[in-house]
């Protein structure tokens, strides 16, 4: 595990979950490493990077890190023979992202990006649905992925760097999110994009840092099949937490997924509209799957991450998951993000890099 943060720990435990033993845990120091060393699961902490992907006992690494250092550790373990998890966004840029997709490659390794929510069985539930063509041909998709936490001023974080975090912030941290779950339900891509961004506060934290990423950002988009769509990306919305939003909408119907009520799946039509609860009795093969718990037993993100290392370990021991997100995956979603920041930029319609 490297990075001792709240992603670590939400690794960690999905590592557990899935069977595997973390062996050991590297942190910016020696001394942040040990200290977090329980709280991981971790049997020891390591003194550098170099001396954990040397150990002859680790099989996975798993990268989460501030994002301006995924590239460097994943290289460096890809080269070490190591299976690498690493969180998204892969790098800062498209290019870098695809030399690391490369070097998954050519390294013959499984790397894979958590995608999570992809995990959420009513999200597979409107994949299958989508794809037997309960909603007949997609025209429309739009939606939108809101938080707070970096409303005020006085709220700072990392993220807000460029150098550290890139140079989209609020898209490339969840506008991501938003876009892969879209692409992987209506397994259409995102094809020309036209988008606005904002940065609300110019400075931030106690010491007035200046601030050039952004806190907003609006979106449309075409996709390669011919729908049109839209979503609002921001955090800077007060009151929303998490709130993940994505409706699909058909020549026959509508699907609507909503993070914040993962156990549900509304489904609009012209003469009924119904509201489809996760039950593994009821549910698509594809979706049961990852039902762990009985109906009127609320699953949520940590579930998401539990299923989604448990599909990379079973990748690694030689299994083909249906949906698992990898580097290939993190590329997709950094040259969509190159495109949102290009057509930003330019205020003009901007194509998806192939």
């Amino acid at each position: 595990m490297i990075g001792t943060g709240f992603m670590g720990r939400v690794h960690a435990r999905a590592v557990e979950v899935a069977g595997g033993r973390v062996v050991g845990v590297v942190g910016s120091t020696a001394e942040r490493a040990e200290t977090a060393r329980p709280s991981l699961r971790a049997d020891r902490a390591f003194g550098s990077l170099e001396e954990l992907i040397a150990a002859v006992d680790v099989d996975v690494v798993h990268v989460c890190t501030p994002n301006h250092l995924h590239a460097e550790i994943t290289f460096a373990a890809l080269a070490a023979g190591k299976h690498v998890v690493c969180e998204k966004p892969l790098s800062l840029d498209g290019a870098t992202a695809g030399a690391m997709t490369r070097a998954a490659a050519d390294a013959g390794r499984v790397a894979t990006v958590p995608f999570i929510y992809r995990f959420h069985p009513m999200v597979r539930e409107a994949r299958e649905r989508v794809r037997r063509g309960d909603i007949g041909t997609v025209v429309l998709s739009h939606g939108s992925y809101l938080q707070d936490w970096l409303l005020r001023r006085t709220d700072d974080n990392w993220r807000v760097d460029p150098s550290l975090g890139g140079p989209l912030r609020a898209f490339g941290d969840i506008g991501s999110h938003w876009c892969d779950l879209l692409e992987f339900v209506t397994g259409d891509r995102i094809d020309r994009v036209s988008a606005q961004s904002s940065t609300v506060h110019a400075s931030r934290g106690d010491h007035n840092r200046p601030v050039d990423t952004e806190d907003v950002v609006t979106l449309q988009f075409a996709t390669a099949a011919g729908a049109i769509g839209s979503a609002v990306i921001s955090q800077m919305s007060a009151g929303r937490k998490n709130r993940l939003l994505l409706e699909i909408s058909g020549t026959e119907g509508t699907f609507t997924f909503d993070q914040e009520n993962p156990e549900l799946l509304w489904h609009g039509g012209r003469e009924r509209s119904s509201v489809l609860v996760r039950d593994p009795e009821t549910l698509s093969p594809a979706a049961a799957r990852y039902a762990r718990v009985p109906a009127g037993h609320p699953q949520g993100y940590q579930d998401c991450f539990d299923h989604f290392v448990a599909d990379t370990y079973a990748a690694i021991d030689g299994a083909a998951p249906d949906g698992l997100p990898t580097f290939d995956d993190g590329l997709r979603a950094a040259l969509v993000a190159d495109a949102v920041m290009e057509s930003a930029q330019k205020q003009s319609w901007v194509d998806v890099a192939p």
